[in-house]
Parts: structure tokens; sequence; C-alpha cells
């Protein structure tokens, strides 16, 4: 980071550690410049463990902490959090929420008038800094804001700014692609198992051959369909074994998962919208 920044997490959980702990990892803060809320101690405790931050029970004390404020909640806890800081949000401040399918236009309602709101979809990976990360910038956010947000997500993995109204579709993708992607490692193990190996060596296999794939996609910059032909040699074993995947409708199965992620988040947008009331003082 450019300068030195307080970073708060409203909300203890997996992910705010996740994040936390990367961007220490990384040098972008320092532990002293850490804290996070939660009402439980259980994930206070956790947080702490892995990141070396302080916590707190209340919110208000990571909003009177933090320069930039990570909102970490489940999206029907997000406006009960808002709501609990907003008295004590400083015009300078900004907030990044990694809430699913809460829109910047609805985290702002929430906010004091002119409050800076990005919205990130990170993924479980920032956990071992390989996470996908999105974002985009509500109506008052600077050019400041987006440079710092991409630079701490950019910590923990990859990220790229995107228009509010894709956020939805990389929810779908990135936001929920890695239980995808366990379940297929998963079933690559099962599948070798029932061929004879042993439980052990066939997920360490499997998960290997996912991350080599992935790695000659990024690193070889050739189109997936490309990269398939080269493995697929006439008459071999990998034709038969797509063909198999062809009759189970894999690609069909997988645009369907993305495609119902991706509702559910707008879903949860429309579920989670701002009251007619305006927010507490």
């Amino acid at each position: 980071m450019s300068e030195k920044l307080n970073i708060g997490f409203i909300g203890a959980g997996k992910m705010a550690s996740a994040l936390a702990g990367g961007f220490v990892r990384k040098e972008q803060i320092s532990p002293d410049q850490l804290m996070a809320s939660d009402p439980y101690a259980a994930s206070r405790d956790d947080f702490a463990s892995f990141t070396c931050g302080k916590t707190t029970e209340h919110n208000h004390e990571v909003a009177s902490f933090a320069d930039i404020v990570f909102l970490a909640v489940k999206p029907d806890r997000y406006v009960e959090a808002l709501q609990s800081i907003h008295a004590y949000w400083r015009e300078s401040q900004c907030l990044i929420s990694i809430v699913a399918g809460v829109s910047t236009e609805q985290l702002a309602f929430y906010l004091p008038a002119g409050g800076r709101v990005i919205r990130v979809m990170p993924n479980t990976p920032a956990m071992v800094e390989s996470s996908a990360s999105a974002l985009c910038l509500g109506e008052f956010a600077t050019d400041e804001d987006r440079k710092q947000s991409l630079a701490l997500m950019s910590a923990v993995g990859t990220a790229d700014v995107v228009t509010e109204k894709m956020m939805d579709a990389v929810t779908g993708l990135s936001g929920s692609g890695p239980a995808y992607v366990y379940q297929f490692i998963e079933a690559l193990s099962d599948g070798a198992v029932a061929a004879g190996l042993s439980r052990d060596l066939a997920t360490k296999l499997a998960a290997q051959t996912v991350l080599g794939g992935a790695r000659m996609v990024q690193e070889t910059g050739l189109h997936p369909g490309i990269l398939k032909d080269m493995v697929a040699s006439p008459g071999g074993t990998t034709i038969e074994g797509l063909h198999a995947l062809e009759k189970g409708a894999l690609r069909a199965t997988v645009m369907d998962a993305v495609r119902s992620a991706a509702s559910k988040s707008r879903k949860l947008g429309r579920r989670s919208g701002p009251a007619k009331l305006p927010p507490l003082p």
C-alpha cells in the first residue's frame, strides 16, 4: 500500500481471515493495522490466530479504527451491520463489501450520504493466495479507492474490475466455482479408486492434474479446446473418456451450475433490498 492505512473487517469468518492473512503475508499491511469484529468468540479467536490482528465484539470499534472497512457478513445481516456503524462513519473511509448479491446502491443506502463503496467477489482460494476476484465501484468511489482495493485483492490472487451488472455472473463462476472444482476432483479420485488406485494417490493425482491443467490455460494463452485436442490422440484413451463426459452432459451441467448460482445471487440482492425507512442515525 502506498500509505499506512488501517484495515477493518466486520465479520471475522473464514473469508475475512483468508483475506486479512493474505494482506499481512504480502506486507500490504502489518498486524497492528488490522482489526475485526464478530459476535462469536470462536471466530474472533480464529481470526486473531491466523492474522495476529486485533478483534472485538463491537462493529463500531472497527469503524472508528479503520480507514478501509471490509463488510464480510451474510446477506441477511448486512443491514444490521451497517446500521451499527452509521454514526461512526467518516467521509474519508471506504467500504469494501464481499456480501453476495448486495449492490453498491443498497450498501450506500445505509451509510451517510456520499458514502464510498466498492463491491468485491473473492473466492475461498484466497486462503492459499490464489483467489480469483472481481470488483466494481459504487457511485462515489474514487480512483484511489479503486487502486487500493486492487492492490489488496491482488495480494491474495488475481483481481479485475467489472461493471456491476457482471457481478452476479462473477458470483456464479469464481465465487461458487471452487466447489464445482472440488466436486470434479473428488469424482476424478473416485474413478481412479474404482480403477484400482489407492484413495490417497488418486486424490493427489487428481488435484495435481487440475492444477496443471489450469496453469496450462493461464500460461500458454491457448483456448481450452485446443489444449484438450492436444491430449486427445486419435483412437486413444482420452477421446474415450471425453466421449463418456459428453454422454453425461458435463459441459451443459457445468454451464447450468454457473447460471443457477448467478440467478441465486440476483435473488439474494432483490430479497435484501433497501427498506422504505431511512437508515438509523
